[in-house]
């Protein structure tokens, strides 16, 4: 099992870049003692029978990572989300893309932390590949979201550790000015 909510949404994205998305958007919402989280993407999606295979953890199709035996990663989303009492939902169609959404009750003793949120939207951001990343967090205080576009325009080139750092600082922001409320 992943050891946080920012280990999941990587894992995510990362399939998300891997099916050829261009177009991806990451929404993480909090109402009261609730975390809604999800991924869509327009990648090449999966039939019904593939989305079956893909929540057994001993599947993998072999393209991807063709050295790799196992497909962990919806599998271990599914097993968490299902032993803390929460809900969750693989929505995809071949040619239209996936989308993942997952609810999470903060209370429950086993729901993993949310993780070091600016570091992970970062790291969102500097996957390599020719995409457009939304990141949207929101919660009863309000809320901000960002674009992969527009923090080029805005730091230049993401991969450098001057980018990250600036990222990870205004992310910081964000989180704090939200949690204040």
């Amino acid at each position: 099992m992943h050891a946080s909510i920012c280990d999941q949404l990587l894992d995510l994205v990362q399939n998300a870049i891997e099916a050829g998305a261009t177009e991806i958007t990451v929404m993480w919402r909090e109402a009261g003692d609730r975390q809604e989280l999800s991924v869509s993407d327009n990648g090449c999606g999966m039939s019904a029978e593939t989305q079956i295979k893909a929540l057994d953890p001993f599947y993998t199709d072999g393209r991807k990572h063709k050295h790799r035996k196992v497909g962990l990663g919806l599998a271990f989303l599914r097993q968490m989300v299902e032993e803390t009492g929460g809900r969750w939902e693989l929505v995809s169609e071949v040619g239209r893309g996936t989308e993942v959404r997952f609810c999470l009750e903060r209370a429950h003793p086993d729901v993993p932390p949310p993780g070091d949120l600016a570091g992970a939207v970062g790291a969102l951001m500097m996957f390599p590949g020719d995409y457009e990343l939304r990141f949207i967090r929101q919660s009863e205080a309000g809320e901000y979201r960002l674009t992969r576009r527009s923090l080029r325009e805005a730091l230049g080139d993401l991969e450098t550790s001057a980018s990250l750092t600036l990222m990870q600082e205004y992310i910081a922001s964000q989180e704090e000015a939200l949690q204040k409320g």
